[in-house]
Order: structure tokens, then C-alpha cells, then sequence
């Protein structure tokens, strides 16, 4: 009971900093930054292989970036997120020359506005990078296999747990490599198998700092394996040498050799 409380208040806290934040997150995100576009959606539309007709479910959309993109593939796409905020602004983004997603405002800590939205109806569900802002997982994973078709998918991308959680420190060091010398970039981190709750900034300059739930990457995957999902795809991605970095010591090129992003599938046995 008392757990109950303290996500309840967690997740309700978390909501506020959303709702603070949506507009801010909506102007800079607009159409997608460089962790939406290199990092995520390729290997997003490649796991999810979005046919013209299929239902495909969008769990914490934001502003609709990639429920427009999988609607303009042809895909029916229902959307939700706990932010009305950002729902909003979802739906005014979406153009009248392509497919209009079906936004809802669900802040569902039980699971059961989730499955209202139909019993098996759903080829695929998506997760685009917000399983770690969500205060209890529990419930969507046990969600899941009611919503989903047989076989149906379950993708998922997260900020990657071993290399970019809430711990992580960015270093830029010089040495002497045999008379050459180099700079070298690289990420310090203090802490990963522990499940811990931090406030941080999801985009320099906002309003609000909102709050971050790190979770080792075992604690996502038993969740699907425990009701009932096997994992049939795995990719961590890095920028490619030579992008641009935002700010002296952002994610970018430099850090080539460190993913700051996990995609993952799963699928229902």
C-alpha cells in the first residue's frame, strides 16, 4: 500500500514537469533532433516493418513524432500519453494531407484505460525512449498481451542504461599516445544495477526538471519475459563519427564508440 502511494505521488509529480515542459519540448523537438533521427527511427520503422493497414499502438507519444511518421506509412496508429499537454500538441501538428493518429490523454496506473482500448487489436506496440520516465512499468507490460494480436510486437528504445543514465559523467581527457597526442572522450559511470529515482533535464533549458527512473536493462526485459514475450531483436546505437556535437561534451561523433541508445523487440509466444 505504501509502494502504491509513492508511485502514485512519483508518477503524478513526473506528470506536472510534462505538463510544464510540453511546450518547450514540442517547439525544440518539433519534427525530430538527432537522437530521434539517427539514433532511433531507422532501426524503429526496420524492427516494427510497418505495413499499409496495421494497427500499431504509440505508448507515451510526446507530440506525435512518430505516430505521424508510422500514420504516413500507411499505418492506423492510436496514441496516448499522460501529459494532455503534449497530447494537444500532438494532434495540432498533424497534417490534413496524411493520416491523423487517434490521440489519448491516459494517465493509467492500473492498466485499465489501457486495455479499453481493445482486446487483441494491435499488430505492434511502440515505446519510443520513455520507459524510464514512467514511475511504474508493471502495468504496460501486463497490459501488453491483451492488447496485442498473437505474435504481436513490442518495441522498445531506451536512453541506454550502462552508458547513459542518470550517473553518467561526460569526460574529455588528453594523453600522449607513442608521440601522437589525442583527445579522447569517454563517460564515467557510477552506478547501474541499483533501480533509482533522479531529476534531470531532458533537454537543456527547460522549464522543469523531470524525473528519471534508472533501471538495469534485466529489469525491462524479465518484465516482457514474465508475461509471456521472448526478445527476437537487439541493437545499440552510437553516432557515426563526425556529428555534430550540440555542446563541447553532448552525445555526438565523439562518442562514436558509446551508445547512448538501446532498441529492442518483442515478441508474444
Amino acid at each position: 500500500m505504501i509502494k502504491d502511494v509513492i508511485l502514485q505521488q512519483s508518477n503524478e509529480e513526473n506528470r506536472r514537469a510534462w505538463e510544464a515542459n510540453a511546450a518547450f519540448w514540442d517547439e525544440r523537438m518539433g519534427e525530430g533532433n538527432d537522437f530521434a533521427n539517427l539514433l532511433c527511427w531507422p532501426i524503429v520503422r526496420s524492427m516494427l516493418d510497418p505495413q499499409p493497414g496495421q494497427r500499431i499502438l504509440d505508448a507515451a507519444c510526446g507530440n506525435g513524432l512518430f505516430s505521424r511518421r508510422l500514420a504516413g506509412l500507411g499505418a492506423e496508429v492510436v496514441a496516448f500519453d499522460f501529459s494532455a499537454e503534449l497530447v494537444k500538441l500532438a494532434q495540432a501538428r498533424s497534417s490534413p494531407s496524411t493520416p491523423m493518429p487517434t490521440y489519448h490523454a491516459i494517465d493509467d496506473p492500473d492498466g485499465q484505460a489501457l486495455r479499453a482500448l481493445g482486446a487483441h487489436v494491435f499488430d505492434s506496440v511502440l515505446c519510443n525512449m520513455a520507459l524510464f520516465d514512467i514511475a511504474d512499468i508493471a502495468p504496460l507490460f501486463q497490459a501488453l498481451p491483451e492488447l496485442l494480436k498473437p505474435g504481436g510486437r513490442f518495441v522498445f528504445s531506451l536512453a541506454h542504461p550502462a552508458f547513459n543514465n542518470s550517473s553518467v559523467v561526460h569526460l574529455v581527457e588528453e594523453r600522449d599516445n607513442n608521440g601522437v597526442i589525442e583527445t579522447v572522450h569517454s563517460v564515467k559511470v557510477s552506478r547501474y544495477m541499483s533501480i533509482t529515482r533522479s531529476r534531470g533535464l531532458a533537454l537543456r533549458g527547460q522549464p522543469e526538471a523531470q524525473v528519471y527512473y534508472d533501471r538495469p536493462l534485466q529489469a525491462y526485459l524479465k518484465h516482457g519475459f514474465d508475461t509471456g514475450f521472448v526478445l527476437d531483436a537487439f541493437e545499440e546505437r552510437a553516432f557515426p563519427p563526425g556529428t555534430r556535437q550540440v555542446n563541447p561534451l553532448s552525445w555526438g561523433g565523439n562518442f562514436s564508440e558509446i551508445p547512448p541508445v538501446l532498441v529492442a523487440r518483442m515478441r508474444l509466444i
